[in-house]
């Protein structure tokens, strides 16, 4: 770890996410000489390869405007890279460091042939034109097209990059290369994108609950929930969580939160929906439309009472201080549908008042999950149905439980997820390094 802190200074998003598979994983490899001989931990806490690139765009104003991009191409000994773009002010390398590194273990859980990888840019579509947010992902794509491929590597979105990005991007890569191919996933269903998508990681999300929950002989109806964020993640875990007859309590942005104290309804969650994918609108807005519904400015929901926490806004959104708060809310569980949205002081404070957490390499790979079986959709030049992805979708997030729960279980009869999470999907990626040999 002192190497890895000295060769990336001032990346602390990135030495975070290392140090927590390092730390869960080192017991467990103390015996496999294998692994040592080839320095396994060290060449997979190095990334294959970080692109990074000027891109220049106009505004409205016929003013020039100029970004930077990046795509950081992490692990491909088990597929092709594969991971979303990130378009907003606080992307930088360490932040997609992180996020390639954590996106290698998660597609490695899915049991899908991926690797990982991840990219995006510091351009803010946030009050951008859709005219100007085309320029920009044209500009974006004329470098990113010679870096990626079907068989090499296949983004797709993340924050800020949403199916109109999606669009422009792909649209531009069909322009420069002359061919349609499943390049990018998180498409639109008229040009090859797939069923299920966007809903996939929140339903995913939900699914690993319902499983856990599960061996602990216990049911999601009736559970009381809080959710952070309101982007897909949340709004389709929203949409799950009320399917289950759970209840939701809150929603947040990054201006505050709402309360929601008997429990979000159906009707109520479709009004956001639109507020917030058609109208771009903001969360506080629900309030001033339903009398049942509280918005506290600036406020996480992280002191409300409840059974199950799930954030899904963005990483290390829970700190040390969140977490007691949660725990002294006797909070039994911890959903991360964001990428690493605990920090590692958190962390430490839910593992020592016995909180189990669904880490996110886990938890959240259901949109992953289902960008894999899009990438299976365009090669067959077919489209599946809701139902098929479902059963799926359902199936890959049982597996992936399966395998954490079996490779986190403790002397003392408990299960560490996160230890499972970072061993099972640790191991799939290493033995595929060793066979190649050092390379």
């Amino acid at each position: 770890m002192q190497g890895v802190k000295d060769r990336n200074p001032h990346q602390d998003e990135f030495v975070q996410a290392v140090g927590e598979v390092a730390e869960d994983i080192y017991e467990w490899i103390q015996d496999r000489s294998d692994y040592h001989n080839a320095q396994i931990l060290q060449r997979i806490a190095e990334p294959d390869r970080i692109i990074s690139f000027r891109v220049v765009w106009e505004d409205d104003d016929k003013h020039l405007q100029v970004q930077r991009g990046w795509r950081v191409q992490n692990n491909n000994a088990i597929g092709p890279y594969k991971g979303g773009l990130r378009f907003s002010s606080g992307v930088n390398e360490s932040v997609l460091k992180f996020l390639a590194f954590e996106q290698t273990f998660k597609n490695s859980l899915t049991g899908l042939p991926m690797g990982g990888g991840k990219g995006g840019s510091d351009f803010d579509p946030h009050g951008k034109s859709d005219a100007e947010i085309m320029r920009f992902c044209q500009s974006f794509m004329t470098e990113l097209y010679r870096h990626i491929g079907p068989d090499v590597d296949v983004p797709a979105g993340d924050i800020g990059v949403g199916s109109r990005e999606i669009g422009y991007l792909f649209g531009q890569y069909k322009r420069i290369t002359g061919r349609w191919e499943g390049v990018l996933t998180g498409k639109e269903m008229p040009y090859g994108g797939s069923r299920m998508r966007p809903e996939a990681t929140g339903f995913g999300a939900v699914y690993f609950l319902r499983e856990m929950l599960a061996a602990q002989d216990e049911e999601l109806k009736g559970k009381s929930v809080i959710l952070s964020g309101s982007g897909n993640v949340a709004l389709y875990a929203a949409q799950k969580l009320i399917d289950c007859e759970a209840k939701v309590l809150s929603l947040s942005d990054s201006d505050g939160t709402i309360e929601i104290e008997d429990g979000l309804t159906g009707d109520q969650l479709d009004w956001i929906q639109t507020l917030k994918f058609e109208q771009r609108g903001r969360i506080s807005e629900a309030a001033d439309e339903f009398d049942d519904i509280t918005y506290h400015e600036g406020k996480q929901p992280w002191q409300m009472d409840a059974d199950v926490a799930m954030p899904c806004a963005t990483q290390n959104e829970i700190d040390e201080g969140a977490a007691k708060a949660l725990t002294g809310n006797d909070i039994a569980y911890v959903v991360e549908g964001a990428n690493m949205p605990t920090t590692a002081d958190a962390m430490d404070v839910f593992r020592a008042k016995g909180v189990t957490v669904a880490p996110a390499k886990a938890a959240n790979a259901g949109g992953v999950a289902v960008s894999g079986l899009e990438m299976s959709q365009n090669a067959e030049r077919m489209h599946w149905d809701r139902e098929k992805l479902d059963d799926l979708l359902t199936e890959i997030m049982t597996d992936i439980h399966d395998k954490c729960r079996k490779a986190g279980e403790c002397d003392d009869g408990s299960v560490d997820y996160r230890r499972g999470a970072n061993i099972a999907g640790f191991e799939k990626v290493a033995d595929a390094m060793l066979a190649y040999g050092v390379m």
